[in-house]
């Protein structure tokens, strides 16, 4: 790789994890907000005008705070469990393809960390690792209420990540590839854009959607966290900014699942006549190819930042919405109800594919 082009992506992986960042800062201010309109109550209003400052607020809030060691608690592990929580949450946005190719003089780069032919199989075997982080921390707070939400977490991670797993099987059953890019592209062809795979896969999102909640402790699904019968699950021992640490990975694990979702089942970075529009900018203005391709690119970009954002609210609706399940209806719903219809989708979308209806 040329010099130039090794130096775009480099800006380009850099942008990704401050990206990353920065939606999840600013997803603890919308969670706020959101909240504060479904209980018809005022929001944040005191830190900058609209509150807007309420994020900085936080941040400064939590590295001032007293640092707190529990008593008996392994100190190294204590540390580690929120830094893994973190690390694995960011590093699980790095294959997602958060734009088309851009192109400037002789150099082209894509809007994306890293492009690997197994980017679906990375942001499944980082997350998981991610479950290390609960366990470790809750282990380490030698408490007994922080022991059971991360025994909590893990059995709950382990069960629906089973049932997101067949469901994603499915969507690799029609596109034929781990890469996150290539799924994108296989759904841009040009004309076809109601094909995306939601259309194809309507019950297969479903679950993956459900599972989605799980795998972020969000309600109805935060068991690992639940007030009422934990104090504060496994993060009840943290303060400072470890306690921060295991706040903020929740918000980019929630950015990090809709960014996979929008590109699994909603096209990506696709929007409807794309290549219409690219066509029109060449043939009727004048435009060369690789500028018209680039407003393509960006409004793509812009386009998948809108189906995250749709997501990210949804996961805040739900949250003040619904209450949480209770432990036992937690573990059923996993076991008994979405892996049985994930194997009964893959069977359909089998069935399908050898009868040409779906390809």
């Amino acid at each position: 790789m040329e010099l130039p082009a090794l130096g775009w992506q480099s800006i380009v992986i850099f942008v990704v994890f401050a990206l990353s960042l920065l939606i999840a800062t600013y997803c603890t201010y919308a969670e706020r907000v959101i909240a504060a309109f479904l209980q018809d109550r005022v929001g944040p209003d005191r830190a900058g005008p609209y509150g807007l400052a309420q994020p900085l607020a936080d941040a400064v809030k939590m590295f001032t705070k007293e640092e707190f060691f529990p008593g008996g608690a392994n100190k190294a592990l204590f540390i580690f469990g929120p830094c893994l929580a973190m690390i694995t949450a960011l590093m699980s946005s790095a294959v997602i393809p958060f734009g088309n190719n851009m192109s400037f003089g002789n150099n082209a780069f894509f809007l994306q960390g890293i492009e690997v032919n197994i980017g679906m199989l990375w942001v499944f075997g980082v997350v998981s690792l991610g479950v290390y982080g609960v366990m470790i921390g809750g282990w380490a707070s030698n408490n007994k209420f922080s022991l059971l939400g991360a025994v909590r977490a893990a059995s709950q991670n382990i069960s629906y990540e089973l049932a997101m797993g067949m469901a994603l099987i499915a969507v690799l059953m029609i596109s034929g590839t781990l890469s996150l890019r290539d799924i994108t592209l296989q759904q841009s062809v040009a004309g076809e854009w109601h094909f995306w795979n939601i259309v194809k896969q309507p019950l297969g999102f479903i679950i993956f959607l459900v599972c989605a909640f799980a795998e972020t402790n969000r309600t109805p699904f935060d068991l690992p966290e639940c007030e009422t019968e934990l104090v504060g699950g496994y993060h009840t021992e943290y303060s400072s900014m470890k306690l921060g640490l295991y706040l903020f990975s929740e918000y980019v694990n929630i950015f990090v699942v809709s960014a996979v979702m929008s590109v699994l089942y909603f096209g990506g970075f696709n929007f409807p006549f794309q290549y219409e529009l690219r066509d029109w900018l060449v043939s009727n203005h004048g435009w060369e190819l690789a500028s018209a391709q680039n407003l393509i690119t960006i409004l793509g970009t812009v386009g998948l930042f809108l189906k995250i954002f749709a997501f990210i609210f949804f996961f805040m609706w739900i949250r003040w919405t619904l209450p949480r399940f209770r432990y036992d209806q937690l573990m059923r719903l996993g076991w008994t109800i979405l892996i049985p219809l994930a194997v009964i989708n893959i069977l359909i979308t089998g069935g399908l594919i050898l009868f040409g209806v779906i390809n």
